[in-house]
């Protein structure tokens, strides 16, 4: 099948190359090209020559380059190494499910170079996104990790390994407050709302429950044989007992998921926009005044939503007794930074109860496949010897997904979520209620 070879934006309206081989054959020329029209390069300077390129592997989204660059004149503020993302190639089958995750993020690439921006994010480049044909392109500085100031890069879910965390989560949580204060104060220009438009009565089918009653009895049947299988793998307060109860609490999300995600999407000052995985591995960390700062990378499906499930996004792939001890200060932490930068005060118990709802919506959504997961990347799970076996180390997939489920369940038992689940059944409009933790 024939694949274009150069796709017109839809937003900056310059023809662009939809993959890496079709980037490198346009060279200099694009390049110049394109920072020219997003305003990263004047009208007096070029590029003029690609010192290196090398793909890099990471992450499942799409494919990655990183790329030196040399520029006819250096400029102060001029980046030469640079990082370059595509989508999946054309024919890939997952193309079609992650291709458009890319559109909001290079939206949210170009409203960064707006002046007076609220937080670091990679200086973009040059963005664009072709509906059409669900191809995007970003170029951006790449963050100097491990120089230059800059911590060295982090990995998902290995969060045991830091001595100590909390700095990096404060540091985490204010810029998350920050950006989403600058978008309720109106300090990010006019358009936002209309360029990540919300409706609160819209649910994304694909974000949906996608188990029918018998299909998730199941799965939390295959859980609770799995983590027999595996007491290993799992900390002892989520022991049988506890799984007993969380089956039976569990499809109380199914049969009110519509009522929640209404109640979440309903209550217009805890909406705004918001990073959706802001976990350690899509950050940076530097420090400034002695204090740990943070940028924030991989903006994929940036969107407005409920903070409180944006804090959950943030928090999922921690270390659950981390949670446990420091899951209301940070929420404290961001409330008052939220209405420190311009946004409204909101009320604590009420995050918190927004909260637990969130971990139950989309704990139940996306998570309960990760015995089944683990598994099939493992093969024969039994001779694990624990989280640090390195086999589950070194597989991505496997020891992301049961870190997930580990914090999943040990929030919804600390946070007695099944709790909240019947507060909020006995009322149409639930009160405020404890705070999590």
């Amino acid at each position: 099948m024939d694949y274009p070879a150069m796709v017109t934006g839809d937003l900056l309206g310059l023809p662009f190359p939809p993959t890496i081989e079709r980037l490198l054959e346009q060279g200099p020329d694009f390049l110049t090209r394109a920072f020219r029209r997003s305003g990263a390069l004047g009208e007096d300077n070029a590029v003029v020559r690609i010192v290196r390129s090398q793909e890099f592997f990471g992450g499942g989204m799409g494919r990655k380059l990183l790329l030196g660059v040399e520029y006819q004149r250096q400029e102060s503020g001029l980046h030469t190494e640079l990082f370059v993302k595509f989508p999946r190639d054309f024919g890939d089958p997952l193309r079609e499910l992650f291709g458009p995750l890319m559109a909001p993020e290079v939206r949210f690439a170009l409203l960064s170079r707006r002046e007076g921006f609220p937080i670091a994010v990679p200086r973009c480049y040059f963005a664009d996104y072709h509906a059409g044909s669900t191809s995007g392109i970003l170029i951006t500085e790449r963050v100097a990790y491990g120089s230059e100031g800059i911590e060295a890069a982090f990995e998902k879910c290995l969060d045991h390994e830091l001595a100590d965390p909390l700095p990096h989560y404060r540091a985490l949580t204010l810029a998350m407050a920050r950006l989403a204060a600058a978008h309720k104060a109106g300090r990010l220009g006019k358009g936002v709302d209309s360029e990540f438009p919300f409706e609160p009565g819209q649910v994304d089918v694909g974000a949906r429950i996608p188990y029918t009653p018998a299909q998730l009895t199941e799965k939390l049947a295959v859980l609770q044989r799995f983590a027999a299988a595996h007491p290993q793998l799992f900390p002892p307060t989520l022991d049988a007992a506890f799984l007993a109860r969380f089956a039976v609490e569990a499809p109380q999300v199914l049969e009110e998921e519509m009522a929640i995600r209404a109640y979440l999407n309903g209550q217009p000052d805890y909406i705004a926009l918001c990073h959706w995985n802001m976990n350690l591995d899509n950050a940076w960390f530097w420090r400034e005044g002695g204090e740990l700062a943070a940028g924030l990378l991989d903006w994929g499906s940036v969107a407005q939503m409920n903070l409180a499930q944006g804090f959950y996004g943030m928090s999922c792939a921690a270390e659950a007794d981390f949670l446990q001890t420091h899951r209301s200060g940070l929420i404290r932490l961001f409330i008052d930074e939220y209405a420190a930068g311009g946004g409204p005060r909101l009320d604590e118990a009420e995050f918190g109860f927004m909260y637990r709802l969130a971990v139950a919506v989309l704990g139940i959504a996306w998570i309960l496949d990760a015995p089944t997961l683990v598994s099939q990347q493992l093969g024969d799970t039994r001779q694990l010897g624990g989280r640090d076996d390195p086999a589950l180390r070194g597989n991505f997939l496997a020891r992301c997904q049961l870190q997930l489920l580990i914090v999943f369940l040990s929030e919804w038992r600390a946070c007695d979520i099944g709790g909240a689940l019947r507060d909020f059944r006995r009322m149409a409009s639930p009160p405020r209620r404890a705070a999590a933790g």
